[in-house]
């Protein structure tokens, strides 16, 4: 029951907030018009993101309000760590925010991400083992990995998965819908894969899929919001710790969110052997490039949601780490297939490959 109620209470607050949102966009001014890399049609409001982020941090302050109604913490950190995640999306939102009413350049939103990264790592939320799947013991030994490392692994963690969900964000539903399945993988491996399993930390991944789920009937093909900076900036930063927090493998998240990591390290490769920056803003992502060749918006992120969904699904019923290496490198190949039969089929410098001056994705 208690599982339920944290899931239905952010479904309903993301439910009722999403249409405030969408008005308060608006009337604010602060809406995407449509542009080369903005497929929808219309003026969306770009808030989206804080009903998100209302829904979501609203529903954990309510099960902190009635403590003797969820179940209790098993370890003294968690109550840090809670606070982290708190602290840290909030602060992504209000940077997304100026960044939805400014257009601000690259620089600041690597910035944000160090940022977030160093409030991850102060409340005790950083990457210090990671297994080796061939043997018992983690990298770097029982003691993990030293803490040089662990800082700069952790900092790279958190702006890897906020730079993989913002330029996911290019079509509707898309970030969304992939965060939902992430939010589900992660509860399911807390709860059941988990030992013991992590019941009071369940519920922060569950609260984000209500949330996520409450906002997607307003997001999906033809949207009538958007989550604009402030949610895909948030969304990035909860999956990053969330997956920390949950005890998630590395391999896990990878089978999750493996497509759109890859393409991530896609384009950079791409870009910079161009002689661009990493952050140069074009339609040159996977979702653009199958726009361009025919797809429609549905299509393409219903292929997401499957494709993320079936190695999501092997991750938590696969239990040997052996096998689990063996769908990470089939994910490999099928994303690496899937970006060189786009990328050939409509290169860079094919109609509609030109680039605009928004946020930077």
């Amino acid at each position: 029951m208690p599982f339920i109620v944290v899931f239905l209470l952010a479904f309903g607050l993301s439910l009722l907030l999403t249409p405030l949102a969408r008005q308060w966009g608006l009337r604010l001014g602060l809406a995407d018009a449509p542009a080369p890399r903005r497929v929808h049609t219309g003026t969306l409001s770009r808030l989206g993101g804080v009903a998100l982020y209302l829904a979501f941090t609203l529903t954990v302050l309510a099960t902190l309000a009635f403590p003797a109604f969820f179940p209790a913490s098993r370890d003294p950190n968690e109550a840090t760590r809670l606070i982290g995640l708190l602290i840290g999306s909030t602060v992504v939102v209000i940077f997304g925010l100026l960044d939805d009413r400014l257009q601000l350049p690259a620089w600041p939103q690597a910035l944000v991400q160090v940022v977030a990264g160093l409030i991850g790592i102060a409340s005790l939320i950083f990457i210090k083992h990671v297994n080796n799947p061939f043997t018992n013991q983690p990298f770097g030994g029982a003691d993990g990995f030293a803490w040089p490392i662990v800082w700069l692994l952790t900092l790279f963690w958190f702006a890897g998965m906020m730079n993989t969900v913002n330029w996911l964000d290019g079509l509707d539903g898309l970030a969304a819908g992939v965060a939902a399945i992430f939010c589900l993988v992660v509860a399911g491996h807390m709860l059941l894969r988990a030992e013991p399993p992590q019941t009071s930390v369940a519920l922060l991944p569950l609260a984000l899929l209500g949330a996520v789920l409450g906002f997607l009937p307003y997001n999906f093909n033809p949207s009538s919001v958007i989550m604009g900076s402030s949610g895909a900036f948030f969304l990035g930063f909860a999956l990053a710790a969330l997956g920390i927090m949950g005890g998630a493998r590395v391999a896990t998240v990878l089978l999750v969110l493996g497509l759109p990591i890859l393409d991530v390290a896609w384009l950079i490769w791409r870009r910079v052997r161009s002689g661009r920056s990493p952050y140069h803003s074009s339609r040159d992502h996977l979702h653009h490039r199958l726009l361009d060749l025919g797809f429609s918006q549905r299509q393409i992120v219903l292929a997401y949601y499957a494709f993320c969904a079936l190695f999501g699904g092997l991750a938590i019923f696969i239990n040997s780490r052996l096998t689990k290496l063996l769908a990470l490198g089939i994910l490999g190949l099928l994303a690496f297939a899937v970006l060189w039969w786009a990328a050939a089929a409509r290169p860079d410098s094919a109609p509609g490959s030109h680039t605009d001056t928004g946020t930077q994705k």
